[in-house]
């Protein structure tokens, strides 16, 4: 509809409700007689459990109860006596073999430890109160004796000779060795190349932080034999599955998961964790609902964080500063445990975009990913795509530098130019125009004018430097017989129901979630465009098990591409169905009528009735006798796509340094992306505006640092250093438009590039300025003064 539909810039209708406080989230419910849960953590990044001694505890105000590990038993399906038998552990969903064919080494991940805690914050003890205070009050007098073991923290000394193992029987700390690529032609490359450049990277350790810390609510119905668990997830259908098939607190028909309203995710709350299992589990024990909700110290230990890679990476080109090969060993750190998604991200959603948006003909890509005592290491926003394109773009920046030429003739020379391209590290990239990109970034970055800009710096003691991020990334993650073959243990389809009542107005029914997209907006604006109704007369619903669907949830960009396309084919379904339903009433062969504006009508002719009014007819069953029509208009779908989607763009930051202090002033940040057709272009540069705050944040503030001990030295925003608006520029955004073929609505997927390209901008920008390489991200100002000290003093050659 004129104003609503595709390409309109809807203010977001659900921002009523949150920017007035109406939001419901998980801490905002409370349920009649509920107990409150507290989690006694291990103060020790390993150790041996020699026994915990609850007596005191238990004799506290207000405690109901206090479990540990060994308390955890499935319950006999017709009574509340326990089974000699274990509750499920946490698993991981994707399995990785190694290069010699072995499976990787899944470590057991109890969701409350037995024998072993393996780092800071894991779960020792529940216990569990009338007040939150008394459950705090009553775990300080809960008496753990622990073994303390030695504990390695670093990743790239994991796999070393005499390193304490954090899985006992797990050898090296090894959870695989993987690789992907040619290496006998990639090595070939090198061995012909006229120029190698080389370098050492550091993907920094992130913690996710979300507005809204995790939460969960379980609840037991003992005439229904049912649960229910409000939790904090991007994805309650899966969390359902995990918790039924593979922990077996209840069968799936028995289990409701609503996730309401929920403060952010940025992959953290993907996952399946520990604590909503045990709130589930002491409901059914305590017949009573059991609440918990994580306080930000909770949150920086236990929430799975993101990055950590130690990469060598090479590149070699030949005499014309053409690419000839790509060659990366990676070191990956995947924690203490193996979280829900973790084994696929360094591998699948890294290594296959190692050939970025360049036609690179050999590429080889090594992955060691090991244990350590530190949090679960898993998906955050970008999910691999950042550590894959943070190394091609800096390979690629010090290339163009060590050969002489211009960084973006570098890359025009390089860019894939033809469609489809078949990478040699899996990926076909379908349809894209790189040059375009790059064109128009240069353009609204005025970077012709660079020159005179760091002049005037100049002339103020200030360094000025200019750096470019091509990325690209695969998302609009599915297909599920892609992600099958490469071990994925789900299917990524998506699901989505299209009820039309019958006074005309529209529920969509999604297996996709909102936790900050705007779908309930952009998904409306695609029904009014449609359908021509008013966008006030749908409603969009998600993240509720019962209401919904199976769907496999938001995360990977996906709720575009993979679940607005289940609602497309739903759409096709119900404009059918109304053609039917309207021939009947105007009397008309179906075949005559045409569906435009709106309206069904019959071509040729003024005979018409608009959609409503078709909505209504459908539900007046005698208006079908004699046919074999049903009443109603109601139609479901799933999307399974034939393939990943691949936006793209350029990305060029200018900084400013003070060489004095080190402190980096992004003086312009520039975005061009193409995301294919884009349905709301406000929200859109929304999502790019933020996934850049998370990516200049990742390259100049934010890091998670471990002591030797195991000890998280970064546990709050006093030590996390997170981007304040003080840190950001205003943001231009311009995009080019390449459909994506293989999806309906020509979309790709936005939500995780601003996180992808601008890591690689920044520091390209600070290297830039400073004219050398050796900054590490994040580059604080301390690490830039230093690097400012070093480029100011002479050559020891000189």
């Amino acid at each position: 509809m004129a104003g609503t539909g595709v390409g309109a810039r809807v203010q977001r209708l659900e921002d009523k409700r949150f920017i007035t406080g109406r939001g419901r989230y998980t801490d905002d419910i409370n349920r009649d007689g509920q107990l409150y849960a507290y989690f006694l953590r291990s103060p020790h990044a390993h150790a041996r459990i020699l026994s915990v001694d609850t007596s005191e505890a238990l004799k506290a105000p207000g405690v109901e109860a206090i479990y540990t590990g060994k308390d955890l038993r499935k319950f006999v399906p017709t009574s509340d006596d326990l089974l000699e038998e274990d509750v499920g552990g946490l698993i991981c969903g994707w399995m990785i073999h190694s290069k010699d064919g072995s499976p990787m080494n899944a470590g057991a991940h109890p969701a409350l430890a037995k024998d072993y805690v393996r780092y800071v914050g894991d779960h020792v003890a529940v216990v569990i109160a009338t007040t939150l205070r008394q459950a705090q009050d009553a775990a300080e007098k809960i008496q753990v004796d622990y073994e303390v073991l030695p504990a390695v923290v670093d990743p790239g000394k994991a796999r070393e000779p005499g390193q304490p193992e954090v899985h006992q029987g797990i050898a090296r700390n090894n959870v695989y060795e993987w690789e992907l690529g040619d290496k006998a032609k990639t090595e070939a490359a090198f061995a012909s190349a006229a120029h190698v450049t080389r370098l050492d990277i550091v993907n920094n350790r992130l913690v996710p932080n979300p507005m809204e810390p995790r939460a969960a609510i379980g609840e037991y119905d003992p005439g229904e034999e049912a649960f229910t668990l409000h939790v904090t997830s991007q994805n309650p259908h899966v969390a359902r599955l995990v918790l039924s098939a593979f922990v077996g607190l209840a069968p799936e028909h028995k289990l409701r998961v609503v996730a309401p309203d929920v403060g952010g995710g940025f992959g953290s709350k993907i996952f399946i964790y520990a604590e909503e299992v045990v709130c589930l589990w002491a409901a059914r024990r305590l017949k009573r609902p059991v609440k918990w909700t994580s306080d930000r110290t909770e949150a920086f230990l236990a929430d799975a964080h993101g990055r950590d890679h130690v990469t060598k990476a090479e590149l070699a080109t030949d005499k014309d500063g053409r690419i000839t090969g790509l060659r990366v060993k990676t070191i990956a750190n995947m924690g203490a445990y193996l979280s829900t998604f973790a084994s696929s991200v360094p591998t699948y959603l890294y290594a296959t975009l190692l050939s970025g948006q360049y036609a690179i003909p050999a590429i080889y890509a090594e992955v060691d990913a090991v244990y350590t005592n530190t949090a679960p290491v898993d998906a955050y926003r970008g999910a691999g795509r950042p550590e894959a394109t943070f190394v091609v773009e800096r390979l690629v920046e010090v290339a163009a530098r060590e050969l002489g030429m211009d960084p973006v003739e570098f890359r025009r020379r390089n860019f894939v130019k033809s469609f489809p391209h078949q990478t040699p590290v899996i990926m076909m990239y379908d349809a894209g125009d790189y040059d375009a990109a790059l064109t128009k970034a240069l353009e609204l970055a005025d970077v012709s004018g660079f020159a005179a800009r760091q002049s005037d710096s100049r002339r103020r003691g200030k360094l000025r430097g200019l750096g470019y991020s091509a990325y690209i990334e695969a998302c609009g993650i599915a297909p599920s017989q892609a992600v099958g073959s490469l071990g994925a243990g789900v299917g990524l389809w998506e699901s989505a129901e299209v009820r039309v009542n019958p006074t005309g107005n529209i529920e969509v029914l999604s297996g996709s979630h909102s936790h900050g997209q705007g779908h309930e907006t952009t998904f409306a604006q695609l029904v009014s465009d449609r359908l021509g109704v008013p966008i006030e007369t749908v409603k969009v619903v998600h993240g509720d098990t019962d209401k919904v669907q199976f769907g496999m949830g938001t995360y990977g960009s996906r709720s575009g591409a993979v679940g607005m396309s289940a609602i497309s084919k739903a759409l096709d379904k119900i404009v059918a169905k109304g053609k039917k339903v309207a021939a009947h009433v105007l009397e008309a062969s179906e075949d005559d009528i045409e569906f435009k504006d709106g309206k069904f009508g019959v071509a040729g002719t003024d005979k018409a009735i608009d959609f409503a009014s078709t909505a209504l007819q459908a539900y007046i069953a005698h208006k079908f006798n004699g046919s074999e029509l049903e009443p109603g208009l109601k139609e479901g779908a799933f999307y399974d796509p034939t393939n990943f989607t691949f936006p793209a763009g350029v990305h060029v930051c200018e900084v400013e340094i003070d060489p004095d202090t080190g402190v980096t002033t992004i003086a312009k940040f520039t975005a061009v992306d193409d995301f294919g057709n884009v349905i709301n272009p406000m929200i859109v540069e929304g999502q790019v505006h933020g996934g850049i705050a998370q990516g200049v944040g990742q390259a100049l503030l934010e890091g998670a640092r471990y002591d030797q001990d195991g000890q998280l030295v970064t546990a709050s925003f006093m030590d996390y250093t997170m981007p304040r608006a003080s840190d950001l520029p205003t943001i231009e955004v311009g995009m080019t438009v390449t459909p994506a073929p293989s999806n309906p609505l020509g979309m790709k997927g936005c939500g995780e590039a601003g996180a992808i390209a601008s890591p690689p901008a920044v520091i390209n920008a600070i290297t830039n300025a400073l004219g050398h390489e050796d900054v590490t991200m994040p580059a604080t100002p301390a690490v830039v003064w230093r690097a400012a000290q070093r480029a100011r003093m002479p050559m020891a050659a000189e």
